[in-house]
Formats: C-alpha cells, sequence, structure tokens
C-alpha cells in the first residue's frame, strides 16, 4: 500500500466530540489472564450505551503506563490494605479520551495494565529503553502475551462480537501491537482483525523481526518530528513488509511529535500535532469498519 503525507487541521467538530465523551466516560475495573500462564492483569473497560453484541478494541499503553503521571510515582508505594491510587479513576488522559471515543462510536474498549500486576506501575520515563528494569515487561516476548490474553477475554463477553476484535497500541505498546500482528497467523484463526500503531519504535530492540510481515491489516501512524523515536527505522522495516506483500499502511504526519493524540495542551499547542490527531480521529472509524 502507499505511504500517504498529510496536511492541514481535518474535523474540529470531533475533538469537541472526543472531550466531552471522555469527561463522563467511567470505565469498569476487570480481571483477566495473560496468556503467559501466570500473570492475573488488571484492565479498565469502557461500554457503549446501546444494546450489544458490540465490536471491541484492546488498548496497549506505552512505556509511561496506563496511569497519569500524577498518580505513576504512587504506584508501588502504598501500605497493605490501603487502596493503590493507580486505578480506574488516574487514568491518563489520553487512555480515557481514547476509551470513551471507542464507547461512544459502539465498541467495547479494554485497556490492560501490563506494569501494575508486574510492580512496575510506575512506569518509565524517556530514553530507558536500556533499563534492566524494563526487561519483564518487554514489548517482544512479555506484553504481547499480556494483548493475547486480554484478547481472550473479550472473546468470552456475551457482550463481545468474537470475530470483530481489534488491536490499538501507543509507542512501547504500538511495538507490542506490531509484534502481536507478527506473531498471529490469521483473523480466521481467532486473531485480532486489524490493527493501528501509533509512533512505535521499530528498532532490533522493539520489533520480534527486521524480517516484518503481517496476514492482517496494520496501520501505522508516524511522526516526523518524533523526539522518541526514529521514523526512518520505521520505514526501514515497514517499506520492505509493503513491497513484500504484507497489507500495511503507512502515514507520515510532517510537523508532528511524539504523543501527538495526547489531548493535553503542551502537545496541542503544536500545530503539526492538532492536525494529526484530527486526521487520525477522522479516519478511525473507518479502519475498524470491517
Amino acid at each position: 500500500m502507499r505511504r500517504r503525507r498529510l496536511f492541514g487541521l481535518i474535523g474540529g467538530a470531533t475533538i469537541g466530540c472526543l472531550a466531552v465523551a471522555a469527561a463522563r466516560a467511567e470505565p469498569a475495573t476487570v480481571y483477566s489472564a495473560s496468556a503467559d500462564g501466570k500473570t492475573a492483569l488488571v484492565g479498565y473497560l469502557y461500554f457503549p450505551q446501546t444494546a450489544g453484541p458490540h465490536p471491541a478494541v484492546v488498548m496497549l499503553h506505552g512505556r509511561g503506563g496506563p496511569y497519569s503521571t500524577n498518580a505513576n510515582k504512587d504506584c508501588t508505594l502504598v501500605a497493605k490494605d490501603i487502596p493503590s491510587p493507580c486505578n480506574a479513576s488516574s487514568l491518563s488522559s489520553r487512555h480515557a479520551a481514547w476509551g470513551a471515543y471507542w464507547a461512544e462510536h459502539g465498541y467495547l474498549a479494554l485497556l490492560p495494565d501490563s506494569f501494575g500486576p508486574r510492580n512496575k506501575g510506575h512506569g518509565f520515563g524517556r530514553f530507558t529503553h536500556d533499563d534492566p528494569d524494563r526487561d519483564d515487561v518487554n514489548e517482544r516476548t512479555v506484553r504481547p502475551l499480556d494483548a493475547e490474553g486480554a484478547l481472550k477475554y473479550l472473546q468470552s463477553r456475551d457482550d463481545v462480537t468474537a470475530d470483530r476484535i481489534f488491536l490499538q497500541g501507543w509507542s512501547n505498546g504500538a511495538s507490542t501491537a506490531l509484534n502481536v500482528m507478527f506473531r498471529q497467523v490469521s483473523p480466521a484463526a481467532g486473531g485480532f482483525r486489524a490493527a493501528m500503531a501509533f509512533y512505535p519504535g521499530c528498532g532490533r530492540g522493539a520489533l520480534i523481526s527486521q524480517d516484518y510481515r503481517t496476514r492482517t491489516p496494520v496501520t501505522i501512524f508516524l511522526a516526523s518530528d518524533d523526539e522518541e523515536v526514529s521514523p526512518a527505522v520505521c520505514h526501514r522495516v515497514l517499506d520492505r513488509a509493503q513491497s513484500n506483500g504484507s497489507p500495511i499502511e503507512v502515514v507520515d504526519y510532517p510537523g508532528a511529535t511524539h504523543d501527538f493524540d495526547w489531548p493535553g495542551n503542551k502537545r496541542q499547542s503544536v500545530e503539526g500535532n492538532r492536525a494529526a490527531r484530527e486526521d487520525v480521529l477522522r479516519r478511525t472509524p473507518g479502519l475498524f469498519a470491517n
């Protein structure tokens, strides 16, 4: 598939709807098992207001974890029998906004926490990819099993259309999503139907293989001014996968940075980020429509 470059601002009304939805959304806390066979995962589930069954989306958080930075520092500093401050009420604004977005569009959306159950709820800062503390939550061999466990959990629910479950990830979670789709032989075998990956890392430390391929549609959104990962490295891997017949689309956003879809003022004060975020929200329903 061809690569596309996008300019300008599109669909401002969609942003307003997203903000309103996020303000009133209240996720349920649910529990599922990782496909590693040993880790019990906590997750946050957003529901549509209409009767089901519904399609569903598994959302994979980045290296900062699923919670707001205000809560992260206290995630592992909790005495016995005192609830952790890292819970459904302290999710980051990006995750809350996307969970509400999917619910408003008729999807169940599940955000599993890969870090908290492994005592890494504090998340990790920028440029910590070589930190050995991240080994047991890595995006190649650990987190894909969490995504597959979340998939199995959703398939067991009566309110989910079992063959219409999709995958979305950001940064470290986006690399995880690419790895999940690499591992997945076919959606006909009960896997994810399609995936979206936002500004993933594509280097040797992030992907299972540099000879990337997928049999299932994957859309990757890259930011030209990304200060954390290299779009050029991703193109080197993904363009080759496209040439070899993988159903991949790569979308480039000029002037956008890492975390361009984060709804806060810091990111959205950058014109390239506003344009990228609005375009993503405009095109997203169509990517998971089938």
